[in-house]
């Protein structure tokens, strides 16, 4: 074309711009192909991934933190602690960053066993948790001085010191150690735990204090409690509390001293100066219950324990009815004892004794004479006859023969059958069940004894003077003292009441807190109920006299009380289980070593099971198959009280006065522990109730 400009045509592979344009003109280029088999170049993609995790990472830990919750834990132990948590957290001191959730916590501390448990952390922004590990016990070791004690913790035995190594539980510990003869040691120990090792010693304070007893004469003896100390003027050892202190040498009459021992007090006593002991004559007659005079003063039955002053000639007459009075002269020695036996001569009366069946046995004054009728030379004084004979009921009589005067005596005995309406029982049962047992006196080989105690009988009190009775009518006598439940028959409302949370009113013990009046208005109520004529005669409901030819039902008399505990045969017991002082073993309830905190004063060593009374029967009988005849309580009878004379005129059967203000009291109980009060002799009176005393009942038998 004209006038314009023409192009040429492109190369192959490229353009290149023409000059001259406006525009710049694209020239082409040579072109050449890539090598098929050949691709262009990349960048490595670790670098990118590592980028990318990196982001995850931040991301990761950006979310964590945002939506974790702080968590505080406080140990309370002393030590390093060692915290476990399951799951992922973030320590940050005693804080940690944690997302919400459950996780397994354990806390291990040296000394304390490990800590475990699940613990939920909330969306609350901050949290705390308080561990308290358990402490391991402790290794404590206890020595004392001196070695032996026994040691117990919280009140449990452990061992005896030295004690190595115990594992105590942390914390206060009571720590006691108990030693014979040694003031126990309480203390509260603080055990430290973690199996730390810790040593106790504790030195023990002695229990006893020295205790020096000048004496005249030098060569005297002390004696604590009835036991040998040591000799007079002596420092002597002597346990704490009350003791009974007695000064004691041959030929003078014992002093004794009641002292308070405070144990590590030392005590020197005032000089005791003893007084000359009388002479004793041990007097026995044949036959016995002679009476005795001294220097025409009339003494007693014998056999007797006389004193008499040292030194001097004394004249000594023995008589009985029925046999030649005799008279001796005796002087002794001071503090001298000397027996001797006055044989009476009989004065004889013949009596003919005519038996049937031929085959029965005469009994004189309960020795066997033969087989058959027989005549017999007797004292011309009263003598107890029994005809026995198997399958018959034996008769019991008295005859009195009569010097040079003969007498025929016919005895014919009935069979059993014929004679049961006619006998005595020997034993019936009152409507509350009570058991009371036949006591015959005149069937006995002594029925007239002696009541009360010598002068030189340790104990004995101003009030047990020696006299005489005699008793004749038989009487039942309880076994056992009447119990809460049988009194309650009569007073429903009776309440025994308590001591120190030990009770009294159990149904099986012994009534107590009664007066006299009650017990006899019990025995009053109890006739009625059975149809017999009442013993004690009531005005307006008070007891102000008795009928004493009533069978009705009473307190034994004082006789009957003393006869029944302590003639046995031709002898008489001291105490109820015999004549050792103190017990060897339970055999009667009084103030035992379980008492101390109730009654006060206690039978050192002695236990017999009973903080205070017991059910009755709970110990031994007696010879005559009678209970707590010298324990449990003590017995109201039936005599008002009074101060016998010595020199009083043979009483048989004695009731005592109608009325008065006191009655009297036998018998110990569970308040009592002195020798004194637990010898069978001893008296007590009063009017009101005690909680140590009770009752038990009695009637004539015919």
């Amino acid at each position: 074309m004209t006038g314009q400009d023409t192009q040429p045509p492109l190369a192959a592979g490229g353009f290149t711009p023409r000059k001259g344009s406006d525009h710049e003109v694209l020239t082409p280029t040579g072109f050449q192909p890539l090598d098929p088999g050949k691709r262009p170049d990349r960048a490595p993609l670790w670098p990118r991934m590592l980028i990318g995790g990196a982001a995850l990472f931040i991301a990761a830990i950006l979310f964590f933190l945002l939506t974790a919750r702080s968590l505080e834990i406080q140990v309370n132990a002393v030590g390093t602690a060692a915290i476990d948590i399951s799951g992922v957290h973030v320590p940050l001191g005693q804080r940690y960053l944690i997302r919400p959730g459950a996780y397994a916590v354990t806390v291990t501390v040296p000394g304390y066993r490990d800590w475990q448990e699940v613990v939920s952390v909330t969306k609350a922004d901050s949290q705390q948790l308080s561990v308290s590990p358990t402490i391991l016990p402790g290794r404590v070791s206890v020595r004392s001085e001196p070695a032996g004690a026994v040691v117990s913790v919280s009140g449990q035995p452990m061992g005896q010191t030295p004690l190595e190594a115990l594992s105590l539980e942390a914390g206060p510990t009571l720590i006691s150690l108990a030693l014979a003869r040694h003031q126990v040691s309480e203390e509260t120990f603080e055990v430290t735990g973690r199996g730390v090792e810790q040593t106790i010693v504790v030195a023990l304070a002695p229990d006893w204090a020295l205790v020096t007893v000048p004496a005249i004469p030098g060569d005297a003896t002390v004696w604590v409690d009835g036991e040998p100390a040591g000799t007079a003027g002596e420092p002597l050892e002597v346990m704490s509390g009350d003791r009974l202190i007695s000064v004691r040498a041959p030929g003078y009459l014992d002093a004794s001293i009641e002292l308070k021992i405070v144990a590590e007090v030392d005590q020197v006593l005032d000089a005791v100066e003893l007084v000359p002991a009388a002479g004793v004559l041990e007097l026995l007659t044949n036959p016995v219950a002679a009476n005795v005079s001294v220097n025409g003063a009339f003494i007693g039955l014998a056999p007797l324990s006389l004193e008499l002053e040292p030194g001097r000639q004394h004249r000594i007459q023995v008589n009985k009815v029925g046999y030649t009075r005799k008279s001796i002269e005796v002087m002794l020695d001071k503090g001298a004892t000397e027996t001797r036996t006055v044989v009476l001569k009989p004065r004889l009366g013949n009596v003919s004794f005519q038996l049937t069946p031929a085959a029965a046995e005469l009994w004189i004054n309960g020795r066997l004479q033969g087989s058959g009728s027989r005549a017999l030379d007797l004292p011309a004084v009263e003598q107890r006859v029994e005809v026995r004979l198997d399958g018959y009921a034996s008769q019991r009589l008295r005859v009195t023969p009569r010097e040079g005067l003969g007498q025929v005596v016919d005895i014919q005995l009935l069979t059993e059958a014929e004679a049961r309406k006619a006998a005595l029982t020997p034993e019936i049962t009152s409507a509350l069940g009570q058991t009371l047992v036949l006591i015959d006196p005149l069937a006995e080989p002594m029925n007239t004894f002696s009541m009360g105690a010598s002068r030189r009988e340790p104990g004995r009190r101003s009030n047990e003077v020696l006299h005489t009775v005699e008793l004749e009518r038989a009487f039942y006598l309880a076994t056992t003292e009447t119990t809460n439940a049988q009194f309650r028959q009569f007073l429903e409302s009776h309440d025994s009441g308590q001591i120190e949370g030990n009770s009294l009113n159990r149904e099986h013990q012994p009534v107590v807190g009664i007066s006299w009046q009650q017990a006899a208005r019990f025995c009053n109520w109890l006739s009625l109920r059975e149809g017999l004529p009442p013993f004690y005669r009531e005005t307006q409901g008070i007891v102000d006299g008795y009928n004493p030819s009533s069978t009705g039902y009473r307190l034994p008399t004082e006789a009957e009380w003393s006869f029944s505990a302590r003639v046995e045969g031709e002898s008489y017991r001291k105490f109820a289980w015999g004549e050792d002082f103190p017990p060897r073993a339970a055999v009667v309830n009084v103030a035992d070593n379980t008492s101390a905190l109730v009654t006060g004063r206690i039978l050192n060593g002695y236990a017999d099971g009973y903080i205070v009374s017991a059910p009755v029967g709970s110990f031994p009988s007696n010879h005559r198959g009678l209970y707590d005849m010298g324990g449990n309580v003590a017995e109201w009878v039936h005599d008002v009280y009074a101060i016998p004379s010595a020199n009083a005129e043979l009483a048989t059967d004695p009731l005592g006065a109608l009325k008065g203000d006191n009655y009297t009291v036998r018998g110990a109980s569970w308040a009592l522990s002195r020798l004194s009060e637990l010898r069978l002799t001893f008296r007590d009176y009063g009017a009101s109730g005690r909680d140590d005393l009770g009752f038990r009942i009695a009637r004539y038998a015919e």
